[in-house]
């Protein structure tokens, strides 16, 4: 029976590839889809405060910063205390970060994520005391502070504990209020815009700035690098927002690169329809390897139908060892077709995503497989 059911697999199998699956198209997409205009961008913000109102699950007394900062903060408002004289654990010294967005107005709300720094256990319940938000060049762009959003607990009692996901970090929904205005700047020198690829294609790029020539005028874009476009406006600055705006919906053909993807943890084969392979040829063993251990008691007797006290029961295990080769071995022959067309092949001859894998790796350092192979 399982001979039979190879046979149906191989017929199937050379079915599968007599029935090529057709390449795929490319299409056109915007160019806003494939990178972004230099100059529009966003910034992460950093700082570091405190938050108060923990129920005990604060940083205890070995967090030295938690005892200066509070100090620190405490003083400011008009209050002098001594380090010893702070012994409450219901505070709790944090990170804070944020992402500044390309274009921001004073007053506008972006979220805040908080994290603990300390050995606090839990931040549920507190609230975040005011704390500014600097930008790479130790500027203060915004001002965080409110009650926080916590997605976890942890409760301890008698060294009995309770935890769901994460209590040591929570978030601020539009806890962080933006105080210098930012103005991302998209042209260089007053008549020059920069398109910069996500993902770096000589083509790519001579189809971008061939397509913006088509509909702007010859000159107007010029590919500079697999990576950037160089675009030139000739307009009012006033009138580079909606130049910017054009630019954006220019269709393009973008190139794609002959890649597989492969997940080895999830057994997922992912690879573009047109991806080819030479000739090659396979061979797939199928070796069944089965170890059986039974295991017995030997009770041993003593002198005169007794039993001695100083000796006890031995266990004996005996392994049995059987090894079946060659019941399922196949060997086929593929001619010059796509990664595709030999995928699905593979399925409908039922062999698993993980032989899958093998194969083509086996094929990649054959030298018969014309793509760069990703293993995540």
């Amino acid at each position: 029976m399982r001979g039979a059911g190879t046979v149906r697999a191989a017929v199937a199998l050379v079915l599968a590839l007599a029935m090529p699956v057709a390449p795929a198209i490319a299409q056109s997409v915007p160019l806003k889809s494939l990178g972004r205009f230099d100059g529009w961008r966003e910034n992460a913000l950093v700082g570091y405060g405190l938050v108060t109102g923990l129920a005990g699950s604060g940083d205890t007394r070995r967090s030295v910063v938690t005892r200066q900062a509070l100090r620190n903060v405490l003083s400011r408002l008009g209050t002098s205390v001594t380090e010893d004289q702070l012994s409450s654990r219901n505070v709790a010294v944090v990170m804070v970060t944020a992402v500044l967005p390309p274009s921001a107005n004073v007053g506008d709300r972006i979220d805040v994520t908080v994290s603990s720094i300390g050995d606090a256990r839990s931040l549920a319940g507190g609230t975040l005391i005011m704390t500014p938000l600097l930008g790479p060049d130790q500027r203060t762009y915004a001002l965080a502070q409110g009650p926080l959003l916590v997605g976890g607990y942890r409760f301890d009692a008698d060294l009995n504990q309770q935890q769901r996901n994460y209590p040591t970090t929570a978030v601020l929904q539009g806890g962080g209020t933006i105080e210098a205005p930012v103005e991302s700047m998209v042209l260089r020198g007053g008549n020059e815009v920069a398109f910069l690829l996500a993902n770096p294609s000589f083509s790519t790029s001579q189809r971008i700035a061939e397509q913006i020539n088509a509909r702007f005028g010859y000159g107007t874009a010029l590919a500079k690098n697999a990576d950037e476009v160089r675009i030139r406006f000739s307009g009012a600055p006033a009138e580079v927002t909606g130049f910017v705006a054009q630019l954006e919906n220019v269709r393009v053909e973008p190139d794609i690169a002959p890649r597989i993807v492969i997940n080895e943890r999830t057994g997922t084969v992912v690879a573009g329809g047109d991806v080819m392979i030479s000739s090659v040829a396979i061979a797939q063993g199928d070796i069944k390897v089965t170890v059986t251990g039974e295991r017995s008691a030997s009770q041993p007797g003593g002198f005169y139908g007794g039993f001695a006290n100083d000796v006890s029961s031995l266990i004996v295990t005996n392994t049995k060892l059987e090894v079946a080769q060659g019941v399922g071995d196949q060997s086929f022959r593929f001619p010059n077709t796509s990664v595709a067309d030999l995928v699905q092949a593979l399925s409908r001859a039922h062999v698993d995503t993980r032989r899958m894998i093998s194969i083509l790796q086996a094929i990649k350092t054959a030298g018969a497989l014309h793509a760069e192979i990703i293993v995540q």
